[in-house]
């Protein structure tokens, strides 16, 4: 699994080196302007945030966050250490190629470093005095990347020195850990912003995200001049937990882009090109060449797998040095103005991150979310679920998307295969929501109103964010905000809905109950949010109420007598038909 058993440790700039030892997500690299202070910002704002008052600093487009993570990592340069090395030595030596800016360690089978130098020639200086290493029986295969093995001279006077580096362990918790520091919280609002705190991504994991993709990138550039690696999804629009999967693509739009200022006279110069029946032939054929090269030619990549048939082809990976999970496809253009769209939901309200995180946590909990592809509802789905919830509220936690296209200028305009992906990118131009309710109210409230939803006749739609009539006959329909035809949540079965209905109506209960009876922190008995996250707790209130019911047989009974008991006049909608209700 993608960086799973991945350890971290953060090191600030030279200039400014302790020797105590700290977590990544509590002393991070921060000059004024980078991506860093808008990180530690961000994290010292959320400590105090409970009811959605927002800090007034100015944000961050996400183009400009992705330009200037893209940049850090083009200067940043990852590295195989030995297991036992002189941190100081290790430096000093680099520093030979010019100033380092920041630079962590991790390990994930065996050491790694991650050094971001502060000009993108230092990389190349280090290259130019890096060889190939020679193989013996075996043949190596020149590729110059930014991917290094550190070698000692002396291996016997550096392992002697006590200066090996100590590495802290950066995985999510573990259930019983997670579960004591949720008891021990103050409030359940405390509860939620702690779990957000322990499963966000670290800024020194999206640092190795960005160079991750910035190496494939190197190695794709053979082939395409001027081609660029995004990533997408979880990694970047702010919903992902530590050892999510990296999605990236292989951005080709802005090779042969015509320079019109670099263009006169009567002639123009085409570039020669192969050509191909269709575009999705091309995508597969680009495909196939990238994951041959990145079997055959690839540092440190392993386990490809070219899936080319699939609705959206792609080629599946193990980076081993980073630990991550790839999967690589071209031109998923739809899919990177998703997360835009996503991160500006999660940055508009401090609330908002913490209540997803909290959700997917608690579905995942009780075997409603899988990493296993079936029936069971997406995290996506659940993302677009707590969206469409916060719409609803009065007033609005968050505007709907039809309202950010009118707020939209000419810049912010982007169609994209037919589909109109245009809504307003400032996040500086969107008027805070006014609403002031608790993160506790609000997911007591989610699991009432997804609980008592009308499944079987409405659909999801963050786009006008009202309840729609169903288009199809899926049990579970959500309308995909950008690609309006499609039903994001058309694998969920009716059994995997019913049973998150029962869950969500049960968790709604528990949460009521402990309103008139809650344990003191200290005790150390699960409750709040911690109590929802036993699967034992709501499954043995969802048996003792089946206990409480009658009998089939009786029920049935029951039924009919009800049914004989009203006029036909009574049990017609609006519209004359007879109406039969179908949710339980």
């Amino acid at each position: 699994m993608a960086a799973r058993g991945v350890g971290m440790l953060a090191r600030l700039p030279l200039c400014a080196q302790r020797s105590q030892v700290l977590r990544p997500t509590h002393r991070l690299l921060s000059c004024p302007g980078t991506v860093a202070a808008d990180a530690k910002r961000e994290e010292q704002s959320s400590r105090s945030v409970e009811t959605g008052s927002e800090d007034r600093t100015p944000k961050k487009k996400f183009s400009e966050v992705q330009k200037e993570r893209r940049e850090q990592a083009q200067r940043t340069v990852l590295i195989h250490c030995p297991n036992k090395i002189s941190e100081k030595k290790f430096l000093k030596y680099l520093s030979q190629h010019g100033p380092i800016s920041h630079h962590f360690f991790y390990e994930s089978f065996g050491l790694y470093a991650v050094v971001e130098f502060c000009q993108k020639e230092s990389v190349t200086s280090l290259q130019n005095v890096t060889r190939t290493p020679s193989m013996g029986t075996e043949a190596a295969i020149p590729f110059k990347s930014r991917f290094f093995n550190l070698k000692l001279k002396n291996p016997s006077s550096q392992t002697s020195e006590k200066s090996s580096i100590p590495c802290s362990n950066h995985s999510p918790p573990s259930s019983k850990k997670l579960s004591e520091l949720l008891c021990y919280a103050e409030s359940v609002d405390d509860q939620l912003n702690t779990l957000l705190k322990e499963f966000q991504l670290t800024e020194e994991d999206i640092k190795l995200r960005y160079l991750t993709c910035s190496l494939i990138e190197d190695l794709a550039a053979a082939y395409f001049q001027d081609c660029t690696v995004r990533p997408f999804g979880s990694s970047v629009n702010s919903f992902g937990k530590l050892g999510c999967d990296l999605d990236m693509f292989l951005d080709l739009d802005e090779i042969g882009k015509l320079n019109t200022s670099k263009t006169s006279g009567n002639f123009l110069m085409e570039f020669q090109v192969k050509n191909v029946p269709s575009e999705r032939i091309a995508t597969q054929k680009i495909l196939s060449v990238i994951g041959e090269c990145l079997d055959h030619f690839g540092p440190g990549c392993v386990g490809v797998q070219k899936i080319l048939n699939a609705r959206c082809p792609l080629v599946r990976f193990s980076h081993q040095a980073s630990g991550f999970q790839c999967d690589l496809t071209t031109n998923n253009r739809i899919a990177l103005k998703s997360s835009e769209l996503l991160y500006m939901y999660g940055a508009l309200d401090s609330r908002v991150r913490a209540l997803v995180f909290s959700i997917r946590c608690w579905a995942r909990a009780h075997s409603l979310t899988s990493s296993i592809p079936g029936s069971w509802i997406t995290n996506f789905s659940l993302t677009m679920m707590v969206i469409f919830f916060l719409q609803r509220r009065s007033p609005p936690i968050l505007p709907t998307l039809d309202y950010l296209k009118t707020l939209a200028d000419a810049e912010d305009k982007c169609i994209i295969e037919g589909h109109n992906c245009t809504f307003i990118r400032d996040l500086n131009r969107i008027k805070p929501s006014g609403n002031t309710e608790t993160l506790e109210s609000l997911l007591k409230e989610f699991f009432e109103y997804f609980g008592n939803f009308a499944f079987n006749k409405n659909s999801i739609n963050i786009r006008q964010g009202r309840e729609q009539n169903k288009p199809e006959c899926s049990p579970l329909h959500i309308q995909n905000p950008f690609e309006t035809s499609l039903n994001i949540s058309k694998n969920v079965n009716q059994s995997q809905l019913q049973k998150f209905v029962d869950l969500a109506r049960e968790s709604a209960w528990i949460l009521s109950q402990e309103d008139k009876d809650r344990p003191s922190p200290s005790s150390n008995q699960p409750w709040g949010l911690a109590m929802l996250l036993q699967p034992s707790v709501v499954s043995s209130v969802s048996l003792a109420k089946k206990k409480r019911r009658k009998p089939a047989s009786e029920r049935i009974k029951n039924l009919l007598e009800s049914i004989k008991s009203h006029s036909p006049e009574n049990d017609t909608d609006t519209n004359g038909k007879r109406t039969v209700s179908t949710q339980a």
